[in-house]
């Protein structure tokens, strides 16, 4: 039987941790499939890829299906702009608010989805009031025993031993770092690191999109998605204006473009995003509502411009019909690790969970159909 032959270029979001990490929970995710589905499947070793890539190949062979992964490497940048100290992360962050109290079309936002605000406005405020919250009650219960002062150095000193373990439990060192780079991004752009990494991205997709696939996708998560609206500028720029193969897809998951294109002052990514609405291309995105750091139903190109010549399928991942009540529960009762469930099987297969869609025997379009018709 002849191979179908898929080929996947992946972009992850804003994480240091990198390709090791995605690699491994891909594995974990695919021998999950394969128990749940019956299906006997492989994932080889990663291996050095061309323009800052690696690369592994999936084969699965109860489908006959072949996929050539490529993971798109930025972590070494993310690392460069990784936040350590929290002093500076803190003062930072009190520049970040302020621009994107200038900048941000916050009610156009919450117009759009209201939980993303709220995702966006709760790591200052808690950032805040938990340290001042496990500072004074302790000092105020102890004041009524001990001098003052004496209570006040027990308070302070409770809240630099707990503050920071329950702040980073509320996952707001992440968010804080996520928001400052994303402001630092919308105010000035990529930068030249990054820019030329986009780059390398794009010629390398451009390179092998009309290579011999029954199926190519361009998968990207989270901080990725805003970085997939710009290669995807840059690979019609390399085709001249050209369509892209029937065979290719622009796949989005946890979509959070809306956090760059409506900062007002972005106007490089505001001309990435307006040079896509009058190009043809298939996008599907996936992004979940329950997940408040996604936009679901947002539509990337709409943001700037009122036409579109994409097919544009905007769905929810319906993650609750996947996934036992216990299990579904306690993963959306971490919001962090619900963002990385675009990525995970649940515990029942999905027509168009990830490892479905990049290593099953169906095309995107076949798993959409089939996906819409369970209720």
């Amino acid at each position: 039987m002849e191979k179908f032959k898929r080929k996947v270029f992946y972009l992850g979001g804003f994480d240091p941790r990198g390709v090791r990490f995605y690699h491994q929970l891909y594995r974990e995710q695919v021998e999950k499939y394969a128990r749940l589905a019956g299906e006997q499947m492989e994932v080889s070793a990663r291996r050095s890829g061309p323009a800052s890539s690696a690369r592994w190949t999936v084969i699965n062979h109860s489908a006959g299906v072949e996929a050539d992964y490529e993971f798109l490497r930025w972590e070494d940048l993310v690392g460069k702009v990784w936040i350590r100290n929290p002093l500076s992360l803190a003062w930072r962050s009190i520049a970040t608010y302020a621009a994107h109290a200038r900048h941000m079309q916050f009610l156009r936002m919450r117009r759009l989805r209201p939980g993303p605000v709220i995702t966006i406005l709760y790591p200052p405020l808690l950032a805040v009031l938990i340290p001042l919250v496990l500072a004074l009650v302790p000092a105020l219960l102890l004041s009524l025993t001990f001098p003052f002062w004496i209570a006040a150095l027990i308070g302070i000193g409770a809240s630099v031993l707990f503050s920071g373990r329950l702040l980073n439990k509320l996952i707001v060192p992440w968010l804080l770092r996520f928001m400052y780079y994303n402001h630092s991004v919308a105010a000035r752009g990529p930068g030249a690191e990054m820019d030329a990494r986009l780059d390398q991205f794009a010629a390398r997709i451009a390179e092998e999109m009309d290579g011999p696939y029954d199926e190519v996708i361009f998968a990207s998560h989270s901080n990725g998605t805003i970085y997939a609206m710009s290669v995807l500028r840059r690979l019609f720029a390399l085709r001249g204006g050209a369509p892209l193969p029937d065979n290719f897809t622009v796949l989005t998951l946890g979509q959070v473009v809306p956090v760059i294109a409506l900062r007002k002052d972005a106007s490089w990514y505001h001309a990435d995003l307006k040079a896509l609405d009058d190009k043809p291309f298939r996008l599907v995105d996936f992004s979940a509502p329950a997940d408040g750091a996604a936009y679901h139903d947002v539509h990337p190109i709409r943001l700037v411009s009122d036409q579109c010549a994409a097919r544009v399928d905007l769905l929810s991942p319906r993650f609750h019909l996947f996934y036992d009540p216990e299990n579904y529960n306690s993963g959306w009762s971490n919001k962090y690790e619900a963002h990385f469930d675009y990525l995970r099987v649940g515990d029942r297969v999905s027509p168009v969970d990830y490892v479905s869609l990049t290593a099953g025997r169906r095309t995107i379009d076949e798993a959409l159909a089939e996906f819409r018709m369970i209720a």
